[in-house]
């Protein structure tokens, strides 16, 4: 096996059991051991995620001790003897799970993209705030509903890490009007900067009131389509702003996972609900390879805005979800992974 030195050990942030943000450990940890057919991937940066928070409390379940992360960038350290496309120092950005660590056993066919040498220091922090987030909003607008011009379109945490992008997205790639929801003005200011039109303030607006501005400004009609984040709170919102023949299209539990609730609620405007995951999208291989360029040439050409809000030690990881569980932060989080 091809490799540089490695050590035996390394930092990592992992829990044991389930619980807050306090069950959280900053701790060493093995480097993991190769297949042959597997890589070893020195990270660099790696994004923060909501999906952290879910397998932390136990929505999603997970075995421990549990090494946190979904996403990274970094480089190529070990090559299995039977890998044919990867080399030690080659450049990626990748989704894994156990990114929150200085290294991840990956396999050479799972979802890697190869940046090239000239991928500087910036690019690997801004791939690997953009790689879940992005590919998520693409394939949203792209395939779960496929955003046509004129849509009216609601979008919960408008000014998250992916309601951001899908801002841009709707109003800009698909001539789509956006109907941003957030939590206080500035976050709102952040969406109409990224393209939306109707700013309504959740903590401001009643419910009745935020669905008759919808209503203004739909003309009556509705949205097509809710692209929805917040879960439970905002279940009943996305339904009644929903027009004729709409869609619901939930893909977060922010403030907890959406209800059992009666589908003949469904009936009157003959509405639809789904809930998309990405690795629906992206499970193949040519998938990946076609919605990871795409993002990174939307951003490469400037056509694509990554806010990324803060970068946290990773040592600080706790900081980081405490501030966005606490709806604190705009935008995305991003790890710096210590060498």
């Amino acid at each position: 096996m091809a490799s540089t030195s490695i050590p035996s050990t390394q930092k990592v942030v992992l829990f044991n059991k389930n619980g807050g943000p306090e069950v959280l450990e900053y701790t060493d940890f093995a480097v993991p051991e190769i297949s042959d057919s597997e890589v070893l991937i020195k990270n660099r940066y790696a994004g923060i995620n909501f999906v952290e928070s879910y397998f932390r409390i136990g929505l999603y379940p997970s075995k421990f001790p549990h090494v946190l992360g979904r996403e990274a960038t970094g480089a190529v350290v070990k090559v299995g003897k039977n890998v044919k496309n990867l080399s030690v120092g080659d450049k990626v950005a990748y989704l894994s799970g156990g990114t929150f660590a200085q290294y991840t056993k990956f396999p050479a066919d799972g979802q890697l993209i190869k940046l090239g040498a000239k991928a500087d220091d910036e690019k690997l922090k801004l791939y690997a705030a953009s790689l879940l987030q992005g590919l998520t909003a693409l394939a949203l607008v792209d395939e779960a509903y496929p955003v046509k011009a004129g849509d009216y379109i609601l979008v919960t945490a408008a000014a998250g890490g992916v309601g951001l992008i899908l801002d841009q997205l709707i109003s800009k790639d698909k001539k789509a009007h956006v109907i941003a929801v957030a939590s206080t003005d500035e976050k709102l200011a952040k969406a109409k900067a990224n393209g939306a039109e109707l700013l309504l303030n959740s903590k401001k607006l009643s419910q009745d009131e935020i669905l008759a501005k919808i209503n203004e400004f739909t003309k009556g009609k509705g949205v097509a389509a809710s692209f929805d984040s917040v879960g439970k709170d905002t279940l009943d919102l996305s339904l009644a702003a929903l027009g004729r023949n709409g869609i619901l299209l939930s893909f977060g539990n922010a403030s907890g996972a959406v209800p059992p609730f009666s589908i003949r609620r469904l009936a009157a405007k003959n509405l639809k609900i789904a809930r998309p995951s990405l690795n629906g999208f992206i499970e193949e291989p040519e998938e990946f390879q076609y919605y990871s360029h795409r993002l990174f040439d939307l951003i490469d050409n400037k056509q694509l805005n990554i806010d990324l809000h803060k970068v946290y030690p990773l040592s600080e990881y706790r900081t980081a979800t405490e501030d966005l569980e606490g709806r604190k932060t705009t935008g995305k989080l991003v790890l710096e992974i210590p060498n």
